[in-house]
């Protein structure tokens, strides 16, 4: 093996750069990217969930977080890169629908701005109580506070409306006012028997086996173990930031989410994908790819 040259080194040394990674900025994140802000071969890019794929599209990041229904509806061709998912094996907790008049019977939903995938997943999920896809109206629950102030009356929430994230827990609608809610992962498992899976890192096609980016990933896949070991010090510095209890967030981060990729995950977005492109929410069924790293 040829010893590289003082010269061939810091040349080298001047033309790498950290690799620009793009993520969620909720809780459920934390248990994959904690820790990475620190690390030198790594930039962080903390956004919602919708904006992801456009940074990636737009080579603003190399790797997001992204989710996992960006990957159908990309334009452009996308890897999924298994260092880490965010998924869950039954009920969820932060993806729900509150609705006043009974599930089976909405028609028209108010689906959260920063979701994607939960938007299809209940898409599916009604289609199947009902027989027919809801009407979408898009909803910023921020703006609807803003908008309104803090105290926001009954009367300006909507009928039936989708909500995720963090806001969930710590900025929901009246629980009075909505005696019909569901959660969206406990659904598709009663559905399909499956764990579903929210969101996983993609890159571009092909971009892992550039050699740079498998490195990343591995990366990615260290800081993800490193933080299971370290969960209940992620919760206690981390959660009351955030507006969560505790105890609700132990739950949550430490016995509803998944954040290791397995075969049955896999199986779960293959028959995700599947159903999407059955009910014409995507426009034509792309073949899954897993990047190997």
């Amino acid at each position: 093996m040829t010893t590289p040259t003082a010269t061939e080194s810091s040349e080298s040394a001047s033309t790498w750069s950290p690799a620009k990674v793009g993520a969620v900025s909720y809780l459920n994140t934390l248990p994959l990217i904690e820790g990475l802000g620190k690390l030198g071969d790594v930039e962080l890019t903390l956004t919602a969930p919708s904006r992801l794929i456009d940074l990636l599209l737009g080579e603003d990041v190399e790797l997001a977080l992204a989710s996992i229904i960006d990957y159908q509806r990309s334009p452009e061709p996308l890897e999924l890169v298994p260092a880490g998912i965010i998924g869950c094996d039954g009920p969820t907790m932060t993806v729900r629908i509150f609705s006043r008049r009974p599930i089976d019977e909405i028609e028209t939903l108010h689906a959260d701005v920063d979701s994607h995938t939960s938007v299809s997943l209940a898409k599916i999920v009604l289609h199947e109580r009902s027989g027919a896809l809801p009407q979408i109206v898009d909803f910023d629950v921020d703006e609807h506070r803003s908008e309104r102030g803090e105290s926001v009356a009954d009367a300006d929430w909507p009928e039936s409306v989708l909500i995720i994230g963090d806001k969930v827990i710590t900025d929901s609608p009246p629980a009075a006012l909505y005696p019909h809610q569901l959660d969206l992962g406990e659904a598709w498992k009663d559905l399909t028997g499956l764990p579903f899976v929210y969101a996983t890192w993609m890159c571009r096609a092909g971009a892992v086996e550039a050699g740079r980016l498998q490195t990343i990933a591995r990366v990615l896949d260290r800081q993800r173990r490193h933080n299971a070991t370290r969960m209940d010090w992620i919760i206690g510095q981390r959660a009351s930031l955030r507006g969560w209890p505790l105890d609700t967030a132990r739950t949550y981060l430490g016995e509803l989410l998944r954040y290791e990729l397995t075969d049955r995950h896999r199986q779960a977005v293959d028959e995700f994908f599947d159903r999407c492109g059955a009910l014409g929410i995507i426009e034509k069924r792309k073949p899954t790819r897993w990047a190997s790293v």
